[in-house]
């Protein structure tokens, strides 16, 4: 996979908790001034590959990890092995090896997530927040995967997930590459959802539509890291879906860390209609493209990152 990195740190392998991460770390000399990049699915720590050298010229000491179940971090058998405990308890972990109180954390779809989890049950260690595509998750009177099921349907891929665990695993690993190529696309045009698992068509379709997203190197980064760790410890964490529910019972719901949420503006994830209930000191950007934001629109993305930073006490 090495070969395929253009200007992308070299790993490190640091051991937390009761796994090892895979991790990508830029800017030593800028030691004090920590910004956390997370992942989302299925990605890889190289999806901020266009801003960790623009945050690191901003005087940030970068840590970039392939979070559990991705790449060459530790992918364990046990679902619940991917809770929101442990996820966040990763992000925590890896601060106290870098000997930080606290950090800015950027999260993209699932990282982003994880940084809102992290914020809700550890939120003296986030100083910042900047979260790209999904917005805060309100917890709902009813468990999640059940509530998508009844609104949504079985063949939902959340819901497949959970449902039918080990079917979607190994379709997606079979067409590993198909399916990335096919998934990591731009500019594709809007219409309603198709009947059956939309993760498994994908997987499945001999022509893929839009446009790519990335080259053919730096879709290899993917591919490669994939083809290593297969599928399933990524889609556990949806599998923790009704468990992080209940963990957030009686988790005060409020975050009143600094935060910016950027949007892609033809993602297919909605907007929050109340985001400001939740998080009340955010501000909002929204950038004319889908949901591979960093990727797609990296240097309006970059400018959103840094002059919201910038402008923060």
């Amino acid at each position: 996979m090495q070969t395929h990195y253009r200007s992308f740190p070299a790993p490190r392998r640091i051991a937390l908790n009761d796994v090892t991460l895979e991790v990508f770390e830029a800017g030593q000399e800028n030691i004090g001034n920590p910004i956390v990049l997370c992942h989302g699915w299925p990605e890889h720590a190289y999806s901020w590959r266009y801003q960790i050298p623009a945050l690191v010229a901003a005087g940030y000491h970068v840590i970039a990890p392939n979070q559990r179940g991705y790449g060459k971090s530790t992918c364990p058998d046990d679902v619940s092995a991917y809770d929101i405990t442990q996820l966040t308890g990763d992000l925590a972990a890896l601060l106290d090896h870098y000997g930080y109180t606290d950090a800015t954390f950027v999260g993209h779809d699932w990282g982003a997530n994880i940084v809102w989890g992290l914020a809700l049950l550890q939120p003296s260690r986030v100083r910042k927040i900047i979260n790209l595509a999904l917005p805060y998750q309100a917890r709902t009177a009813q468990p999640w995967i059940d509530m998508m099921e009844e609104f949504l349907g079985p063949d939902y891929y959340f819901v497949h997930f959970n449902r039918q665990p080990g079917v979607a695993d190994a379709v997606l690993d079979a067409h590993c590459a198909q399916f990335l190529r096919n998934l990591f696309r731009k500019n594709v045009p809007l219409t309603p959802p198709a009947p059956g698992m939309v993760m498994i068509d994908l997987a499945q379709a001999d022509t893929p539509l839009g446009d790519p997203l990335m080259s053919d190197d730096d879709l290899a980064v993917y591919v490669d890291s994939f083809t290593t760790s297969g599928f399933t410890g990524s889609i556990n964490w949806y599998r923790n879906l009704d468990r992080n529910w209940g963990i957030l019972d009686g988790v005060d719901p409020v975050i009143h860390t600094p935060a910016l949420m950027i949007y892609g503006d033809r993602d297919t994830i909605p907007k929050s209609d109340r985001l400001t209930d939740f998080v009340p000191n955010v501000d909002v950007v929204s950038l004319d493209c889908g949901h591979c934001i960093q990727q797609e629109k990296p240097a309006q993305t970059n400018a959103a990152i840094l002059g919201w930073l910038a402008a923060q006490p």
